[in-house]
């Protein structure tokens, strides 16, 4: 839902800094690589119980996910690519809840709630995307992506709200993660609803 506006104000300082990446010899894949690197040692961080340290990996791994289609738009941007990154995204939205399972074992329902939303929503978003792509569809409502991006209720933007609000307060992690997994069931629900609209 905030992924159109949140791409308005970051993409411009975004593609300075893959430009000046780029031309330091960095490639999109790396950095693609690089971020995942950072989303897993911020989920250890969590898991060994320092879920507040756990930020500053965690958001530099996040911004390493906006920079890796920067570098690719500065450079040349590839199928594989397009796919490694949403690859990552998917291990890491998972470690996530994951890790905070390993902080303390009571999240362990709440976390496998979330999890299966998660796993609910991102076949609604990547079913959409062969779809909508078989039948020549384009968007650039969310930036320039490698494949279609259909907009919901919870989007990228949205979802890391949710990990820092469990990183600043891992007490409240079981409502957070009913809610957000609920909301996240809902979002697949009208995706779904909207793909029996347009692809009859």
């Amino acid at each position: 839902m905030l992924d159109r506006l949140a791409r308005r104000l970051i993409d411009p300082p975004l593609n300075r800094l893959g430009r000046g990446l780029a031309a330091r010899g960095w490639s999109a894949n790396g950095v693609t690589l690089l971020g995942l690197g950072l989303g897993a040692l911020a989920a250890v961080t969590i898991a060994l119980g320092a879920p507040l340290l756990a930020l500053i990996p965690l958001l530099a791994s996040r911004l390493a996910d906006g920079l890796d289609g920067a570098v690719a738009r500065a450079t040349q941007k590839t199928d594989f690519g397009g796919y490694l990154d949403i690859a990552c995204d998917f291990a890491f939205y998972g470690a996530i809840p994951l890790a905070f399972v390993f902080y303390d074992a009571a999240n362990g329902l709440p976390a496998a709630f979330v999890l299966a939303s998660f796993y609910f929503n991102g076949t609604s978003f990547l079913g959409y995307a062969i779809v909508a792509e078989k039948r020549g569809l384009s968007t650039q409502a969310q930036g320039v992506k490698s494949l279609y991006y259909s907009n919901g209720l919870l989007e990228g933007t949205e979802t890391i709200v949710y990990f820092v609000l469990l990183c600043l307060f891992p007490a409240a992690f079981a409502p957070l993660s009913w809610v957000f997994g609920g909301l996240c069931y809902l979002t697949a629900t009208l995706r779904l609803y909207g793909a029996s609209k347009l692809f009859t």
